[in-house]
């Protein structure tokens, strides 16, 4: 019953009170209430005319504050939400007026600006929060929690494969007749395997952490002439026709020496744009680890990073604003960009809806069931409280874009401890892409089954291990997935070429996978922290303690505080 439905109820009763007649003597039970004072009546009447109105207007006090508070908290989101589907009606009434480039350039240009502010936000977000994160924590509790985080994403990674490998036999969008590649442009840079693997070893140590700041390493192929000289043998005894017996000396064969001209493919260092996200992790992680063994000479390091990322956190509750229009006009942009409808049909159809079943099982099923599993609690709570980073991926199509908007949701909506997000979620935005290994896997035997190539049960593992393995090296940056599918491709023998057959609803599917990846970090990140609480907890007891003997230690010169440091370090090692 409503609010409204229980007021008019009370007022109807308090009607029927006022208007009550007074009892006739015929009826004998009623004459008693007759014989009842009228100040009895009257102050009975006041009693519950008091209680009523009383009961009203608290009912109308909470209820009206329930709708402020409700309002308050999910403000950004309901203006999130409300961007997201003015800018898919937008877009789709702008497709008939046919712009120009230029003009879906100048269209799109909020939707880069806010690009560009969250892309600005991205690398001091990155170092200050891993610095602040892991120097809070001592050396053994962030070694469990990084074995955790980990493990997690390895299973949650391998479990997205899987899930992509089952929907794609299933479904089998690549049989049927051929479509014909939509886009023609552009080559597919060829990539080695082992040259992408130990280029992602090589950019986890990056030689100059400046230049770290706007470029990874990346091999390059360039091919070079040399010429070669070949010994061929020569049997002079067939092309001459004479026999041995008519030779004093045997001629039958004669070495003869030709020069080759050789043209080979040698790998070289090069580099691309972009942020080296896994250097800065990996020199982070190190440096918050050294900085937390200095203890007390640290103090002054630990005070600037953990100001620095709370400055940074002020400027995202700021840009936070502008990103429901930015988002409106990155999705408006994106569907008046958009090629012929009519064109994604048939097999690509089918690949699309394999791409979107997988990713709705993984990211609505099995890792919600997983969070329930080991928190016991409810994952779609949990989810809420992630909307509206969940909807600026699906509009950025970055993760590390979105890489702000995870840590605000994730300590303020779901109250997840700040040493936790610090140090799970940039590690997570850049080495845990579970939306995008799923996708490598269904477009990898996607493009066999267009081939009519029948995978056997090594391909599929090794497709799979590649996809997993791959997705570590995909950058959090829009469309990196494409990059790594030649890999997957390669290491089964599978034409590079057909990539260009996807490439069409890529730009669809990148933000799908990109939502899927946000939501795997976070997610994960409130199952470490639910496994970690005992070391959380323990650190807490030990900061309250250490306080409270700082506070009641005598003055005592700083030679003296450290020869009982070595003495106290003596017994406990005794």
């Amino acid at each position: 019953m409503s609010v409204s439905q229980e007021t008019c109820l009370l007022d109807r009763v308090l009607e029927l009170i006022m208007n009550e007649k007074p009892p006739t003597s015929a009826t004998l039970f009623l004459n008693e209430d007759a014989d009842r004072p009228p100040v009895a009546r009257r102050r009975l009447r006041g009693a519950m005319e008091r209680s009523a109105s009383s009961l009203k207007e608290r009912m109308s006090s909470v209820s009206r504050e329930k709708v402020k508070g409700f309002l308050r908290r999910n403000l950004f989101v309901l203006f999130t939400v409300a961007a997201v589907a003015v800018g898919v009606v937008l877009g789709f009434a702008l497709r008939p007026h046919n712009l120009s480039l230029r003009g879906i350039k100048y269209f799109a240009f909020p939707g880069e600006l806010l690009m560009r502010m969250l892309q600005m936000l991205v690398l001091p977000l990155i170092v200050s929060s891993l610095v602040t994160g892991i120097s809070s924590l001592d050396s053994k509790a962030s070694g469990k929690m990084g074995v955790r985080a980990v493990v997690y994403y390895m299973v949650t990674t391998l479990i997205a494969v899987f899930i992509g490998i089952v929907i794609v036999t299933i479904i089998q969008p690549g049989k049927g007749s051929r479509d014909s590649p939509v886009v023609k442009s552009g080559n597919i840079e060829p990539v080695q395997a082992a040259d992408a693997f130990l280029d992602l070893i090589r950019n986890m140590f990056p030689p100059n952490l400046v230049e770290a700041c706007f470029k990874q390493y990346k091999t390059v192929y360039k091919k070079t002439v040399r010429i070669r000289n070949v010994t061929l043998t020569l049997n002079l005894t067939d092309s001459l026709n004479i026999t041995e017996s008519d030779l004093s000396v045997n001629l039958s064969r004669v070495l003869h020496t030709i020069q080759e001209t050789v043209e080979e493919t040698v790998p070289a260092s090069g580099s691309s744009n972009g942020v080296n996200a896994l250097g800065l992790v990996v020199f982070s992680m190190c440096f918050g680890l050294v900085v937390g063994s200095m203890k007390q000479q640290g103090q002054a390091l630990r005070d600037f990073f953990d100001c620095l990322n709370e400055a940074i956190m002020r400027l995202v509750s700021i840009i936070i604003w502008y990103a429901p229009v930015g988002i409106l006009f990155l999705i408006a942009g994106k569907i008046v960009e958009m090629k012929n409808l009519a064109e994604v049909g048939g097999q690509l159809g089918m690949y699309t809806v394999s791409v979107i079943v997988g990713l709705l099982i993984h990211g609505l099923l099995v890792l919600p069931l997983l969070y329930f599993l080991v928190t016991r609690k409810n994952p779609y709570g949990f989810i809420a409280g992630l909307l509206q980073a969940l909807i600026t991926a699906l509009g950025t199509s970055s993760s590390s874009a979105t890489l702000p908007i995870t840590f605000r949701c994730l300590e303020e909506n779901n109250r997840v401890d700040k040493r936790v997000t610090r140090f799970i979620l940039p590690v997570g935005a850049t080495i845990n892409m579970d939306g995008t290994a799923l996708y490598e896997a269904v477009a990898a035997i996607f493009i066999a089954q267009v081939n009519d190539m029948d995978l056997n049960f090594g391909q599929i593992l090794t497709i799979s291990i590649t996809a997993t393995a791959a997705s570590i090296g995909a950058a959090g940056i829009p469309q990196a997935g494409l990059v790594t599918m030649v890999i997957v491709l390669t290491s089964v023998g599978l034409p590079t070429e057909d990539i260009t057959l996807i490439i069409a609803v890529d730009w669809f599917l990148d933000r799908l996978r990109t939502t899927t990846n946000v939501l795997g970090d976070s997610l994960g990140a409130g199952i470490v922290e639910h496994l970690s609480r005992a070391e959380l907890k323990s650190q807490d007891a030990e900061v309250r303690n250490s306080v409270l003997e700082e506070n009641e230690k005598p003055y005592q010169l700083i030679c003296q505080e450290n020869d009982s440091l070595n003495h106290r370090n003596g017994e406990t090692s005794m």
